[in-house]
Protein backbone atom coordinates (compact mmCIF):
# COMPACT_ATOMS: atom_id res chain seq x y z
CA UNK A 1 0.00 0.00 0.00
CA UNK A 2 1.49 3.34 -1.09
CA UNK A 3 1.82 6.04 1.51
CA UNK A 4 0.69 9.56 0.84
CA UNK A 5 3.33 12.09 -0.17
CA UNK A 6 3.67 15.62 1.11
CA UNK A 7 2.99 17.98 -1.77
CA UNK A 8 3.23 21.71 -2.43
CA UNK A 9 1.89 23.67 -5.40
CA UNK A 10 3.46 27.08 -6.06
CA UNK A 11 2.52 29.89 -8.42
CA UNK A 12 5.42 32.33 -8.61
CA UNK A 13 4.67 35.81 -9.94
CA UNK A 14 6.88 38.69 -11.04
CA UNK A 15 9.77 38.71 -13.52
CA UNK A 16 10.25 34.95 -13.45
CA UNK A 17 10.34 34.01 -17.13
CA UNK A 18 13.43 34.52 -19.27
CA UNK A 19 15.75 34.50 -16.22
CA UNK A 20 16.51 30.76 -15.95
CA UNK A 21 13.90 30.15 -13.26
CA UNK A 22 12.86 26.68 -14.48
CA UNK A 23 16.47 25.47 -14.55
CA UNK A 24 17.06 27.01 -11.12
CA UNK A 25 14.00 25.10 -9.81
CA UNK A 26 15.15 21.89 -11.50
CA UNK A 27 18.60 22.01 -9.89
CA UNK A 28 17.22 22.93 -6.46
CA UNK A 29 14.56 20.20 -6.49
CA UNK A 30 16.92 17.48 -7.66
CA UNK A 31 19.51 18.48 -5.04
CA UNK A 32 16.81 18.11 -2.36
CA UNK A 33 15.46 14.78 -3.69
CA UNK A 34 12.13 16.38 -4.61
CA UNK A 35 9.95 15.05 -7.44
CA UNK A 36 7.59 17.09 -9.58
CA UNK A 37 7.45 19.55 -12.45
CA UNK A 38 8.11 23.24 -13.15
CA UNK A 39 6.56 25.08 -16.09
CA UNK A 40 6.03 28.56 -17.46
CA UNK A 41 2.43 29.75 -17.60
CA UNK A 42 0.93 31.89 -20.36
CA UNK A 43 0.20 34.69 -17.85
CA UNK A 44 3.93 35.13 -17.13
CA UNK A 45 3.99 33.16 -13.86
CA UNK A 46 5.95 29.98 -13.12
CA UNK A 47 4.17 26.94 -11.66
CA UNK A 48 5.89 24.35 -9.47
CA UNK A 49 4.24 21.07 -8.45
CA UNK A 50 6.50 19.27 -5.98
CA UNK A 51 6.27 16.21 -3.74
CA UNK A 52 8.57 14.53 -1.25
CA UNK A 53 9.74 14.87 2.34
CA UNK A 54 8.20 17.86 4.13
CA UNK A 55 11.58 19.31 5.20
CA UNK A 56 12.90 19.16 1.64
CA UNK A 57 9.75 20.77 0.29
CA UNK A 58 10.04 23.57 2.85
CA UNK A 59 13.63 24.21 1.70
CA UNK A 60 12.47 24.21 -1.93
CA UNK A 61 9.81 26.82 -1.11
CA UNK A 62 12.48 29.06 0.46
CA UNK A 63 14.62 28.71 -2.69
CA UNK A 64 11.64 29.46 -4.97
CA UNK A 65 10.86 32.61 -2.97
CA UNK A 66 14.45 33.80 -3.60
CA UNK A 67 14.78 32.65 -7.23
CA UNK A 68 17.80 32.94 -9.50
CA UNK A 69 19.77 36.12 -10.13
CA UNK A 70 17.72 38.35 -12.41
CA UNK A 71 14.34 37.23 -11.08
CA UNK A 72 12.06 39.76 -9.37
CA UNK A 73 9.49 37.82 -7.37
CA UNK A 74 6.43 39.82 -6.37
CA UNK A 75 4.20 37.05 -4.98
CA UNK A 76 4.24 33.30 -4.30
CA UNK A 77 0.93 31.45 -3.90
CA UNK A 78 1.57 28.32 -1.82
CA UNK A 79 -0.84 25.38 -1.40
CA UNK A 80 0.15 22.32 0.69
CA UNK A 81 -1.58 18.94 0.48
CA UNK A 82 -0.95 15.20 0.69
CA UNK A 83 -1.76 12.40 -1.69
CA UNK A 84 -0.39 9.52 -3.72
CA UNK A 85 2.84 10.07 -5.64
CA UNK A 86 2.35 11.55 -9.12
CA UNK A 87 5.94 12.04 -10.31
CA UNK A 88 8.95 9.75 -10.82
CA UNK A 89 11.53 12.57 -10.93
CA UNK A 90 11.69 16.34 -11.34
CA UNK A 91 11.20 17.69 -14.86
CA UNK A 92 10.67 20.87 -16.82
CA UNK A 93 7.18 20.65 -18.26
CA UNK A 94 5.52 22.21 -21.27
CA UNK A 95 3.93 25.62 -20.96
CA UNK A 96 0.60 25.56 -19.18
CA UNK A 97 -2.52 27.72 -19.50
Amino acid sequence: MATDMHRVHLLIHGRVQGVGFRYFALRAARALGIRGVVRNLADGAVEVEAEGEQAGLARLVVAMREGPAGARITRVDEDWSEGPARHAGFEIGTEGP
